[in-house]
């Protein structure tokens, strides 16, 4: 058995299988049978070749799953929406922490983390009250905006996945069978 990428119509470099297996009639004539499977998301091939000294046989199947493409790019779309999302997320949670803790504002990492957050929590600015104690300071209207961006986020998904998902249809089947005879005179 050996395994390979092979070369298909359907698609290019997949992965496959071949297994050759040899067997004997009682009048002893030796039979190859072969058998190729080869495997692709869009496309699968089962290509069965059996021959004796006077008889070939091959059966091709390819399937074909129409749209598969179109989900791909929904699913991708939508995990995208979810990660630029989260990331944002965290580092409005973070920006939280850094308050919590009373992190020093003119370290540059605490810096860059206040300003790139404050681009999107100005609209949230002063919609409650902050509590402070010392240097320490609660923002509630960044707990606020987590739970408003994730309602976005939700929202976005959602959105992506009705305009541009395409639900799995019936998965499309193709069988060419041929055979030949093959005479030799003694």
């Amino acid at each position: 058995m050996s395994r390979g990428v092979h070369n298909n119509p359907c698609s290019s470099a997949k992965r496959g299988m071949d297994q050759e297996k040899h067997t004997h009639c009682e009048d002893g004539l030796s039979a190859l049978a072969s058998m190729t499977l080869l495997y692709s998301g869009t496309c699968s091939e089962r290509k069965v070749k059996m021959s004796n000294d006077n008889r070939v046989s091959e059966v091709r199947t390819s399937q074909q799953e129409p749209e598969r493409e179109q989900r791909i790019f929904t699913f991708k779309a939508t995990q995208l929406v979810w990660l630029l999302f989260g990331i944002l997320e965290a580092l409005i949670a973070l920006r939280i922490g850094l308050k919590l803790i009373g992190a020093n504002p003119e370290s540059p990492i605490v810096a860059l983390i206040y300003g790139f957050t404050y681009l999107f929590l100005f609209p949230f600015e002063g919609l409650v009250g902050s509590p402070t104690a010392g240097n320490m300071v609660l923002e509630l209207s960044s707990l606020f905006a987590i739970l408003i961006y994730g309602l976005i986020a939700w929202a976005m998904e959602r959105a992506v996945w009705l305009i541009l998902y395409r639900p799995r249809g019936p998965v499309v089947g193709t069988t060419q069978t041929t055979t030949s005879e093959h005479h030799t005179t003694p």
